[in-house]
């Protein structure tokens, strides 16, 4: 049986407690931001989709079965679903410039604008892999999931799973070859984004 540390919380939450229901959304709303933000590439809907998230958590923490798995994978299923639905009713090419802050003539706003070009060229690097291969980039790398709670999210074997990462990094490689000196960070090996 799986130790789930949020039980507790989903079945008070399940049973009308509405500080359980919070507690579940501060601990868990920037990572359902920041998959969503990830997959979709827009903030505003990135936002939509943890809401509607927690949305659906509030309608079925009184009917989930601890032990199957973990409650933050099935989140985290619900939010790859909902991204995957709207990235198909948009079906648009990203716009790689979209959302560069001009520099706003403060110290150091030159370092800000080419930090702000470097992570717009990964956002849309990321925006330009497959479906399935973002979602395991953005589980592993970003969410920081296991390979296997990753690979349990996308209903995939744990050999599939690193497939797909594989494909994606050697994709983001390749794209982001002109900026890969910056994106490796400084003597510190701290990134430059």
């Amino acid at each position: 049986m799986i130790v789930d540390p949020d039980a507790e919380l989903v079945r008070n939450a399940g049973a009308g407690d509405a500080r359980a229901a919070e507690a579940l959304v501060r601990r868990h709303l920037p990572r359902m931001v920041g998959l969503a933000r990830r997959m979709l590439n827009d903030a505003n809907e990135a936002e939509d989709v943890a809401q509607e998230v927690f949305l659906r958590v509030w309608r079925e923490a009184a009917r989930w079965k601890p032990g199957a798995a973990k409650f933050e994978t099935w989140m985290h299923r619900v939010a790859l679903n909902l991204c995957y639905d709207r990235l198909r009713r948009r079906r648009e090419t990203p716009d790689p410039d979209a959302g560069i802050n001009v520099p706003d003539g403060r110290p150091m706003a030159s370092e800000l604008w080419l930090a702000q070009q470097r992570a717009n060229k990964v956002h849309a690097a990321l925006a330009q892999l497959p479906e399935r291969q973002r979602a395991a980039i953005a589980l592993v790398h970003f969410q920081e999931l296991s390979n296997i709670a990753a690979a349990e999210t996308l209903e995939v074997s744990v050999e599939a799973l690193e497939s797909l990462l594989s494909r994606g990094r050697r994709a983001l490689k390749a794209a982001l070859a002109d900026v890969a000196s910056d994106l490796m960070g400084d003597a510190d090996g701290a990134p430059r984004l």
